[in-house]
């Protein structure tokens, strides 16, 4: 018995989930242009950074290439760096110090 699936289904389940991902990337970049508050934009940028960081985790577990689960790291890394910057500006209403 065997615990992989049939190429079939491989590619229909990843079909699927890649259209998923597209859908929830457009609603999230109209959220973030149309955002109305500073938070509603910080927070759809946090949601396409971690989707693609996770896309790109899964596609290199997909490839066997475990050099391009690297690159997820500075983007994750870098939303929460955004996050820290906004939430200082929020609290001191200055940025930079």
């Amino acid at each position: 018995m065997s615990l992989i699936p049939p190429p079939d289904t491989t590619i229909f389940l990843i079909s699927i989930a890649i259209s998923f991902f597209i859908t929830a990337s457009i609603l999230y970049f109209i959220r973030l242009v149309k955002g109305p508050t500073l938070p509603d934009i910080v927070l759809a940028i946090d949601v396409l950074s971690y989707d693609l960081a996770v896309f790109i985790v899964a596609f290199s577990i997909a490839c066997r290439s475990p050099l391009l689960a690297v690159g997820a790291l500075p983007l994750v890394l870098w939303a929460y760096l955004l996050d820290m910057y906004v939430a200082k500006y929020f609290m001191r209403g200055e940025l930079g110090d």
